[in-house]
């Protein structure tokens, strides 16, 4: 499968003139999108928290993250953003794509959105 990118912007509040835009991997491995330190500081997003991530080959690692606006594809939402290495390529998690309804077929390489999100109850046989 061949990658796939979305330009994606991201901003610090609604009202925030700063921003950072960039095309994102579309990375369905991903919980959290992740984008480099340096561009996420300019853009007036400040480290929240920090937490540890298992990275694909195994290791765990420790990385801060914000509170992000997060745009892309003509949706909106927000989440977490972990504050990448520099060189990083920027990530778009599967958290922000879920949450306004997209959905990736890696085997066509297509997004698809869904006619409706998701919202239902789940039950203690579903936990």
């Amino acid at each position: 499968m061949g990658l796939m990118h979305v330009t994606t912007t991201l901003r610090a509040s609604e009202k925030a003139r700063k921003k950072y835009q960039a095309d994102f991997l579309v990375d369905t491995g991903a919980t959290d999108s992740m984008a480099p330190t340096t561009q996420l500081k300019q853009a007036g997003i400040r480290p929240r928290g920090r937490t540890a991530y298992e990275l694909a080959n195994g290791q765990t690692v420790e990385y801060d993250f914000g509170l992000a606006e997060i745009e892309f594809m003509g949706e909106i939402t927000s989440g977490r953003v972990i504050f990448g290495p520099d060189n990083a390529e920027p990530i778009l998690g599967v958290i922000a794509l879920e949450s306004v309804g997209i959905l990736v077929d890696p085997a066509n390489r297509t997004r698809k959105r869904m006619p409706a999100i998701p919202l239902k109850q789940l039950g203690p046989e579903r936990l």
